[in-house]
């Protein structure tokens, strides 16, 4: 998870509800294998909207705190932050293209 900014109960505030960027942040866990099929989609988008958009991981079982906060009921859940305020958000696996008709309209991406 290299790729992504580790955010945790300390950070997420500073790192996701005050970032000048769009935030797309990925609740998961070490055990979830959805999450480990998507991660790559996301990181992949990460590198395509690089300078636009930051890609962010929450492991709901170091915060379950964030998790509760944020109404995660299952894993992967992905939630796109902008001006720290949630805009839109999906649960499980989805395809890249899904993800990108979902999350771009919301996005400056020219």
């Amino acid at each position: 998870m290299s790729d992504f900014l580790e955010v945790n109960q300390a950070n997420f505030q500073s790192s996701v509800l005050e970032s000048p960027q769009p935030v797309i942040a990925e609740f998961g866990a070490d055990w979830c294998r959805p999450c480990k099929t998507l991660e790559p989609v996301l990181k992949q988008l990460g590198e395509e909207w690089s300078g636009k958009v930051t890609m962010a991981h929450v492991d709901v079982d170091n915060d379950p705190d964030l998790a509760t906060k944020f109404n995660i009921f299952g894993v992967p859940t992905v939630i796109l932050f902008i001006d720290g305020r949630e805009v839109d958000r999906f649960t499980g696996y989805q395809p890249k293209e899904r993800i990108v008709a979902r999350f771009a309209p919301h996005l400056q991406l020219g």
